[in-house]
């Protein structure tokens, strides 16, 4: 399975009202060390994807997009129609953290 694939597999599995970092998507995935790459590679979706992205933060529980750009907003509102509450951008991991 391809790097991008095993990314994929861990965002779809991500539950409805949790996030997860990009450095545990990458560990989680074994590309530990990959958070980078899981960033590009969720950027470089096809506009037509079905997959969670938008459940997928910085490690302090930031969205990553630019405050006030489309991005920003389209991630903010899925997450807060999933019951996840953000705050200036920023979603608190001790609440919404995915953990297995």
């Amino acid at each position: 399975m391809d790097k991008a694939a095993m990314i994929y597999q861990v965002v779809a599995a991500i539950p409805k009202g949790k996030v997860c970092s990009y450095g545990e998507v990458a560990k989680r995935a074994g590309l530990s060390g990959y958070a980078r790459y899981v960033g590009h590679t969720l950027k470089n979706l096809p506009s037509d994807s079905r997959l969670p992205w938008h459940r997928v933060v910085n490690s302090q529980g930031k969205i990553s997009f630019a405050q006030g750009s489309d991005g920003f907003t389209r991630q903010q509102q899925a997450l807060l129609g999933e019951g996840v509450l953000v705050i200036d951008g920023k979603v608190n991991m001790r609440r919404f953290a995915w953990h297995i």
